[in-house]
């Protein structure tokens, strides 16, 4: 079946709700084993586990912060224990995205950005390359966004973070290989998700307005997005973003 993924066993960061609930769910429809990773709400990390049993994946649940080293190594041994060594690992979690002008934002949102988009996805490669350079494969996805790419305003602590979590994944590339693992970005445009609920809706008509596919994106498609890179069919794709918004950014 092209991009199985039978017999790998993928980690995807805050798996409870929005896109990583997607993009676990399409893993393990292709036959990946995928825990159910959150950090505060149980009660919605059960009902993703519910959806996850539902559709025949192999899961666990695994409550862990991705921003410290203690995080990464707890999801990384309940995983190891309940469904084996990790083959894929997926960077999804994400904060609060407040918009402000410069003046306003302090220090402290621009360090929890920095500790959600560049420290975790660092701190989920060193725990994972080990393994990943001794079978020689592996596959690292880092979810970042268009923000990037459009320079969005005024967010720059949001579009600082991942333009640094971009080059990161690019240098990273090239550095592992030689080892058979790749390391791609997907950029997602604005799907909106349940923590999109309460946004203003002249907001999302402005932007539903630039997008020349003419359809707002859906969570899916930015998992089949991740499935691609997750898969041997993508075994000499390496260092690339994928924009996954429609056409907004067509470069």
């Amino acid at each position: 079946m092209p991009f199985s993924l039978a017999g790998r066993t993928a980690i995807v960061t805050g798996s409870s709700t929005g896109l990583g609930k997607a993009i676990g769910l399409a893993l393990g429809r292709a036959g990946a084993k995928v825990p159910v990773n959150y950090s505060r709400d149980a009660a919605r990390a059960e009902r993703a586990l519910a959806e996850h049993h539902a559709a025949g994946i192999e899961t666990a649940l695994v409550r862990a912060d991705v921003t410290t080293a203690e995080g990464v190594e707890r999801l990384f041994s309940e995983t190891e224990s309940k469904l084996g060594p990790v083959d894929i690992v997926v960077a999804n979690a994400t904060c609060e995205q407040p918009l402000k002008p410069i003046e306003e934002y302090d220090w402290a949102t621009y360090q929890r950005m920095l500790d959600f988009f560049v420290k975790s996805p660092f701190l989920l490669a060193q725990r994972a390359l080990p393994r990943m350079k001794a079978a020689r494969r592996g596959r690292i996805v880092n979810i970042t966004s268009e923000v990037f790419h459009r320079a969005t305003s005024p967010f720059s602590a949001y579009v600082a973070a991942k333009g640094g979590q971009i080059g990161w994944s690019r240098s990273m590339a090239r550095e592992l290989a030689p080892f058979g693992i790749t390391v791609n970005t997907v950029a997602p445009g604005w799907i909106p998700v349940e923590r999109h609920a309460k946004d203003p809706q002249e907001a999302k008509d402005a932007y539903r307005a630039l997008i020349p596919a003419g359809r707002w994106g859906v969570p899916e498609d930015v998992a089949h997005a991740v499935l691609y890179f997750a898969s041997d069919e993508a075994s000499f794709v390496t260092g690339q973003t994928l924009c996954v918004n429609g056409g907004v950014t067509p470069w």
